[in-house]
């Protein structure tokens, strides 16, 4: 009887070559999946589909994770801020995790007996499938041919060619990845420590020059509207975003990090809802929360942003913070209005009901309602007790 092999399977190259070879040269009875965390369309997934069969697959399939996607990363890198090395909002890096639980899932599903992906030796893709995959089945074993072989894509292009499978693998300037949580661009000047990308190597161009004003409801934290027009479906609001967005070139730049595996990594983005959204619920949340809650937040959300880049999402700490993040939210509810112009925003200002600047105990900077002139000359002279016990003592020993 033939061992049964689920394939995470995305059309390209690698798993092109892993879905031939797995069935052709290692006799397995061979299943794939591609899990859809929001960045293909319908006539890309069945490009995909058509592809898996014209490789040979017993089965394909294709796993729509988009809304899971979002309710248990999205909304908690919302509630966290959650932006690495203050720039880059995770995109690939967190839906990894997610299309990872789902293959795996699948695989039980379907009894297989091992699980293949294509990812190679030189990123953080393998780290994260090999570790999701081992954690929740550790009974089914991991294959991984273009690791293991440390195959060349000649190498590969050949074989496939000879086993008669046609398709055009001509290998593109730049390596395009797209998610709901927004697109990484690899390849040519992010290779390059003195280079960035050139306009035309981002998949949206700019086509809006004139200024425009953009509002962003949230309730508890999540966006609930759009230029005023409500939906509960939080993908069709980051969604209507990003089009509105991208047309101006928004949410563009370079992330520079430390991989898992320990070496630095450069990878052109454009991400224009997720900038735009994490932007403007901070900017909400510095008008309703405290200064300590804002601090640790601000540490939390960091430790969480982390540890969904490197792979540690089932930690069970995760779980923990986002009880903290999401107990957080309960009064960052408002407006956020924004104006849009090509490549910038400016954040105009916030309307909330939860306003903490709305009060009677004063305005900053120009009057005081709720204590007197003698209340601060006494609250500064007590503040300053610890420093002049210090410059006294210092002058002592001088």
């Amino acid at each position: 009887m033939q061992q049964k092999v689920l394939l995470a399977f995305s059309g390209g190259l690698d798993t092109s070559f892993c879905a031939m070879y797995l069935a052709k040269e290692k006799g397995y009875e061979v299943h794939t999946a591609v899990a859809n965390t929001g960045g293909f369309t319908p006539s890309d997934l069945k490009i995909i589909e058509d592809k898996a069969y014209r490789l040979g697959v017993k089965s394909h399939i294709a796993l729509d994770i988009t809304q899971e996607y979002y309710e248990k990363s999205i909304r908690y890198m919302v509630f966290g801020n959650v932006l690495r090395n203050g720039t880059y909002p995770i995109s690939v890096s967190s839906e990894r995790i997610f299309q990872a639980i789902a293959i795996i899932n699948y695989a039980k599903q379907i009894g297989a007996d091992y699980v293949a992906h294509g990812s190679t030796g030189a990123g953080n893709d393998q780290v994260r499938f090999d570790l999701t995959f081992d954690l929740l089945a550790p009974d089914i074993k991991i294959l991984t041919p273009t690791r293991d072989m440390v195959l060349t894509r000649e190498y590969e292009i050949e074989y496939l060619k000879q086993n008669g499978y046609k398709a055009d693998f001509t290998k593109m300037e730049y390596s395009i990845n797209k998610g709901l949580w927004g697109t990484s661009i690899g390849g040519k000047e992010t290779l390059k420590s003195e280079q960035t990308l050139p306009e035309e190597a981002y998949p949206s161009q700019i086509t809006k020059t004139a200024d425009e004003t953009l509002t962003i409801d949230f309730e508890n934290g999540e966006i609930t509207a759009v230029n005023g027009e409500k939906n509960d479906n939080k993908v069709f609001l980051i969604n209507k975003i990003e089009s509105i967005a991208s047309s101006f070139g928004i949410g563009r730049d370079m992330h520079i990090g430390d991989t898992i595996i320990g070496i630095k990594g450069r990878v052109g983005f454009e991400a224009a809802a997720p900038l735009l959204i994490i932007n403007a619920h901070k900017m909400l949340e510095k008008h309703t929360l405290t200064k300590w809650q804002q601090y640790w937040k601000e540490q939390l959300g960091t430790w969480y942003g982390m540890f969904l880049h490197e792979a540690q999402y089932l930690e069970p700490v995760m779980r923990d913070i986002e009880k903290f993040l999401e107990s957080s939210q309960q009064n960052v509810s408002g407006k956020v209005i924004i104006q849009l112009r090509p490549h910038s925003y400016t954040l105009v200002g916030v309307e909330s009901s939860f306003d903490l600047m709305k009060t009677d105990f004063g305005e900053y900077g120009e009057v005081n309602r709720a204590w007197t002139a003698d209340d601060v000359k006494g609250f500064t002279k007590i503040l300053g007790n610890p420093l002049k016990i210090y410059y006294n003592v210092q002058q002592r020993n001088k």
